[in-house]
Formats: C-alpha cells, sequence, structure tokens
C-alpha cells in the first residue's frame, strides 16, 4: 500500500510539474475617443466629395481595441512551442475588424499563428501583422499610432494607389497577410533579420498571391535603424479577378530614431510602387519625428509625413501630428492628439485610421481618448 501511495504521489508531482511549463493568457484592450474632423468622405475614393464636418466615438486613437489568447508550451532545451489568437474590433460599434475579403469581418482578423521559438529564433505560421509594420513603428517617434503617425501616412500611400478601405488586403505593402510563414532571428550585436514568405495557394499559378519581405534591424546605444522590403503578387485585386502571379506591389524603407535623456527624433525615406505598372503608382513618402519623455508617465510625440506621386507632381500631401499620452496607471492611459493635413490633388492621405477625409482639402482633426488594457 504504501508503494502504491508513493507512486500516487510521484505521477501527481509530475503531472503538476508538466502543467506548469505550459500556460494560456486571456487578454485585451479597449481604446476609444471622441474624435473632430473639419472634413470627411464617404469613402477613400480619390474623387470622394467632401461631406463635411464630423464629431463622434472613433475606436483606436492610439491602437485599435482587441482581444485575444495566447498559449506556449515548454518542450525542453529552451524551446517552446506558441500560439496566438487576436483580432481587433471597434469599441464604438462592436463590430470585428477587417479580413482579406472586401467587406468581410473576421474574429481573429490580426493574428491566428502556431510556431516554435528557441535559441534560434522565433518561427509562426498563420496569419499575423508582418515584420515590416514593426520595423516602421520602431524608427517612428509616434510608433506607428492610428493617429498622424507613419502608418497613417503608409495607408495614405495606398489610398493613392487606389485601396478602397474595404479589406485589408493592400496596395503597397502590407498591415497583415494570411498563409504567412514568418521566421525572426535573435538579436546579434543588437541586428536581427526577419524574413517572410506567404504561398499563394492558387491553383496553376505558382507566384499567385503570393508574399515576400526581409527586414533588417539594428538596436543599440540608442539607436535604432531598419531596413524593409516586401513585394507581393496579385495584391488588393478587383472582386472576383483570376490571380495571376502579377508583380504589383513592392515597398521599401529606410528609418532611423535615436533617444537621449529622454529625447527622441527619427526620420524616414520609403517608396511604394506598382512594378507591373510603374507608371500608375509611384509614390515617395519622407517622415521626420520629436518627442520628449517628461516622466514614465507623461511624453509628447510629435511627426511630419510628405507624400509625393512622382507620376502626377500635382499630387502631394503633408501633415503634422502632436499627441500627449499619460499614464494613470500600468494598465490605463489617456491621451489628446491634434493633427492638420494638406492634400492636393487627388491625395486623400487620413488623419485618423478608419476614418476617410475629403480628397484634395486641408483638414484638422483632434481626439481625445481613453485607453485600457487588461
Amino acid at each position: 500500500m504504501q508503494v502504491k501511495l508513493i507512486g500516487a504521489a510521484a505521477l501527481i508531482t509530475f503531472a503538476s510539474a508538466a502543467h506548469a511549463q505550459s500556460s494560456v493568457t486571456l487578454y485585451g484592450i479597449l481604446d476609444s475617443g471622441f474624435l473632430y474632423q473639419s472634413s470627411s468622405a464617404a469613402s477613400f475614393n480619390p474623387k470622394a466629395p467632401n461631406t463635411g464636418k464630423v464629431y463622434r466615438l472613433k475606436d483606436g486613437g492610439i491602437y485599435s481595441s482587441l482581444w485575444g489568447m495566447k498559449g506556449s508550451e515548454d518542450i525542453g532545451g529552451g524551446y517552446h512551442v506558441n500560439f496566438k489568437l487576436q483580432g481587433s474590433f471597434d469599441s464604438s460599434t462592436g463590430k470585428s475588424g477587417l479580413s482579406d475579403t472586401p467587406g468581410a469581418a473576421a474574429q481573429f482578423n490580426q493574428f491566428a499563428t502556431i510556431g516554435v521559438s528557441g535559441p534560434f529564433g522565433t518561427f509562426n505560421a498563420g496569419r499575423q501583422i508582418v515584420p515590416m509594420i514593426y520595423a516602421m513603428a520602431e524608427t517612428d517617434v509616434r510608433s506607428s499610432q492610428y493617429f498622424g503617425s507613419i502608418l497613417t501616412a503608409w495607408l495614405g500611400m495606398n489610398q493613392a494607389a487606389g485601396w478602397p478601405g474595404t479589406s485589408t488586403n493592400a496596395a503597397i505593402g502590407a498591415l497583415y497577410d494570411s498563409n504567412a510563414l514568418v521566421y525572426q532571428s535573435p538579436s546579434f550585436g543588437g541586428a536581427s533579420i526577419g524574413l517572410e514568405y506567404a504561398p499563394g495557394g492558387v491553383a496553376g499559378q505558382f507566384q499567385g498571391g503570393t508574399r515576400e519581405s526581409a527586414v533588417l534591424k539594428y538596436s543599440n546605444y540608442g539607436l535604432s535603424l531598419s531596413a524593409v522590403y516586401y513585394n507581393g503578387h496579385d495584391t488588393n485585386p478587383a472582386p472576383g479577378a483570376p490571380l495571376t502571379g502579377l508583380d504589383n506591389n513592392r515597398f521599401v524603407y529606410l528609418g532611423a530614431l535615436y533617444t537621449l535623456h529622454g529625447f527622441s527624433v527619427s526620420a524616414s525615406y520609403s517608396n511604394g510602387k506598382n512594378p507591373a505598372h510603374a507608371n500608375q503608382v509611384n509614390i515617395d513618402l519622407y517622415s521626420a519625428g520629436l518627442g520628449y519623455r517628461f516622466s514614465p508617465a507623461l511624453q509628447v510625440t510629435s511627426g511630419l509625413y510628405y507624400l509625393k506621386d512622382k507620376n502626377n507632381s500635382a499630387n502631394r500631401s503633408t501633415e503634422i501630428a502632436l499627441g500627449a499620452e499619460y499614464k494613470l496607471s500600468v494598465r490605463t492611459m489617456v491621451y489628446a492628439q491634434v493633427g492638420h493635413v494638406n492634400n492636393k490633388g487627388t491625395m486623400n492621405q487620413t488623419i485618423v485610421y478608419g476614418q476617410p477625409v475629403a480628397p484634395g482639402v486641408t483638414t484638422t482633426a483632434a481626439m481625445i481618448g481613453l485607453r485600457h488594457s487588461f
């Protein structure tokens, strides 16, 4: 009997230890604020008319509201098997975020990945935020926020390229890619590399719908540098159009950010084009940023973002943004932001993610909001 009891205790102890090596976390963020904008439009169409001023409750003054779950299992030797499911939603309506299909929402539209991490780095497979977005955020004082940042300027580039905003399948670069295989290396002396390949799965077309990208980053001594190359085939096609493997999406980016004694300064250059029809889409983007952290709780950031259509000099856009963030606690932040964009020609660079402005019209926006994580 004593031997049986000892054996049972050993099994219970072993099971508890094995269970302790796995973890699952449920998490989320709510970000909502009041937005005023001096012009608006019903769509991102470069010919959409000005529908006038708008005042509304708007999700995502810093980043989108989201919820998700993630887990990790220690399989020994420094290796882990990981999964992540994450989706954005509009906190003012409760609607899920967009997918790659025009007009369709998806529960886990940001992450649906499984992968392995270890001494070699990290490998994830599935839908995910692509490496280029992290590289851009890390070299922008405004950190690719949803209000007046390198992210909204890049989206302005996509709108100028004909992206209607009804899906996440962008014309230039990508925020999310489905079917993506992404490898992120460890850091060696501050340098690291990220590689992505997304097979399209189109019968008879090896390159149909494929994506590939490479990101080189360096971070040390207060300096962050990023270089991005992204190439896509059959991006942003017309609904129902066949995927032929057309190379129509190329984005390159060079950025730098330097931080010293609370001050941060950033600058970048990027270009987006349609390699198959460069005479139709060839757009430059320049950015500069300046920020200061007054305390661990308070920081102020600013950015300047300039878009130029290399095929039509009449199409250009200059945006400036200023924001202040104050942490009430570890999980709760309040923020206030103001932005101004001067769009010329058919340009319609937005100030706020998901809120169209009138093309070719000078527009001002202001937003105050609250962000809470759980």
